[in-house]
């Protein structure tokens, strides 16, 4: 959807429980805005693994707050590939499934979990 609002452009998307906005200047070409909007919910979908809903968005925001920051950058929009900017984004470790974990990770996973439970 794509709406003129106080002299912004605004374009919008709904999924589910979440609206997703990207706002230009009313110059602005709207299918550059439709694209930036189209790949920030492409990487929000990676990211949460296709579980678009506001309690998972909540508790992923650091992630969702990096891939608009390596989206765009002063208002200027720096990349379109939502496979790169995940890729830039990256996910936490304990997010992986143990079999897809590297050796490094799997044991940086266990001395946390050890310091977790010598701490309580």
């Amino acid at each position: 959807e794509i709406t003129l609002l106080d002299g912004a452009t605004c374009v919008y998307r709904n999924v589910s429980d979440v609206f997703l906005y990207v706002i230009g200047d009313v110059l602005e070409n709207e299918l550059i805005l439709v694209s930036a909007l189209n790949c920030l919910y492409e990487s929000i979908s990676q990211i949460l693994k296709r579980c678009v809903e506001k309690k998972t968005v909540l508790d992923n925001l650091d992630l969702i707050f990096l891939a608009v920051d390596e989206l765009c950058n002063s208002g200027i929009l720096m990349e379109c590939d939502s496979t790169a900017l995940v890729g830039r984004v990256g996910t936490r470790t304990e997010d992986i499934p143990l079999g897809e974990q590297t050796v490094a990770q799997a044991i940086q996973n266990a001395k946390e979990q050890i310091k977790l439970s010598l701490m309580k």
